[in-house]
């Protein structure tokens, strides 16, 4: 049991939103959570991998989109 596990409030801080948008992927089983009698805690690495999976990597150099308007 090495990871930490955040509060809501904590995983709204770290991800720079309102508590809300946590809760919300609570409600919609979109990160792992964990429930401690009726406290709710998020691991540290769920955070990290729902920040991971929606990560969009920037383009390099033009795309073919670009040229076409240009």
């Amino acid at each position: 049991m090495r990871d930490r596990y955040l509060s809501v409030d904590q995983v709204a801080e770290l991800l720079g939103t309102t508590a809300r948008f946590p809760r919300r992927l609570i409600a919609e089983r979109r990160i792992t959570f964990v429930k401690v009698g009726r406290h709710v805690r998020i691991p540290e690495s769920a955070v990290d991998a729902f920040v991971a999976a929606h990560t969009v990597e920037p383009i390099t150099g033009r795309t073919s989109r670009l040229r076409a308007v240009a």
